[in-house]
């Protein structure tokens, strides 16, 4: 089943390393889109279909959480799934933001398989394969 990603990092090396990960577990059919904050994946999504949203928390102009808020309060994209992938892996912030919207959280840095689990939970199971 082809699914498209949105991997948002401030990072180029980070958002490279992701979708590395994702091609290299096995997961047929990714297409990928890149933002490096939240203002360009808002742009992005707006543009284009997006399946899943893997996100950072800090970055410049538009960090994570105000992504989400900002998916959240709009009816065309308050559906696609979030994922945050973040060094921030406190319990508070995790909770924060789940409460906020995103339906999985990944603490950098984090081991292929960790991420697989989490996309496939995200998009459906087996149905991501």
């Amino acid at each position: 089943m082809a699914f498209c990603v949105l991997i948002v990092d401030d990072s180029p090396v980070m958002r490279a390393f992701i979708r590395r990960i994702i091609v290299l577990s096995g997961m047929e059919g990714a297409e990928f889109l890149e933002a490096s904050d939240g203002c360009e994946a808002l742009a992005l999504m707006r543009r284009q279909r997006v399946d899943v949203v893997l996100t950072d928390i800090n970055m410049p102009s538009m960090d994570g959480e105000q992504l989400l808020r900002c998916l959240e309060a709009d009816d065309m994209l308050k559906s696609v799934p979030v994922v945050v992938v973040s060094t921030d892996g406190t319990e508070s912030r995790m909770h924060q933001m789940l409460a906020l919207g995103a339906r999985g959280y990944v603490k950098k840095p984090f081991m292929p398989e960790t991420l697989r689990q989490e996309l496939e939970r995200v998009l459906g199971g087996a149905d991501a394969q």
